[in-house]
């Protein structure tokens, strides 16, 4: 028996998905392809979030430190901390300490 050929203004869909199938499986590759890719850019978005977000975080505990930092070193804190140990400011000159050669032992 010879095979059925379609006359006419209809379509044989069966017979165009299998002449067509190899591209039709490349099609579907490319989709998952498109689909994985969008959800990784999706990742790296909330991630590159979460990191300005840390990065934010990060500088304001610096800028904090830093500032008790400065404001700890001023020399009226250092004075007021070391009063405590019984340190005081000396108002004179720095004494010059000499010491001769039969003093020094080695």
């Amino acid at each position: 028996m010879a095979a059925k050929r379609s006359s006419g203004p209809f379509f044989d869909a069966s017979s165009f998905i299998l002449n067509n199938l190899g591209f039709l499986a490349f099609l579907g590759g490319l989709a998952l392809l498109y689909i994985g890719n969008a959800h990784y850019a999706e990742y790296n978005v909330r991630r590159i979030q979460y990191l300005e977000d840390e990065i934010k975080e990060k500088r304001w505990l610096f800028m904090s430190l830093e500032s008790e930092n400065m404001y700890n070193g001023l020399r009226s804190e250092v004075v007021e901390n070391v009063r405590e140990d019984g340190l005081r400011m000396h108002r004179g000159k720095p004494k010059k300490l000499e010491v001769r050669a039969s003093e020094f032992r080695r």
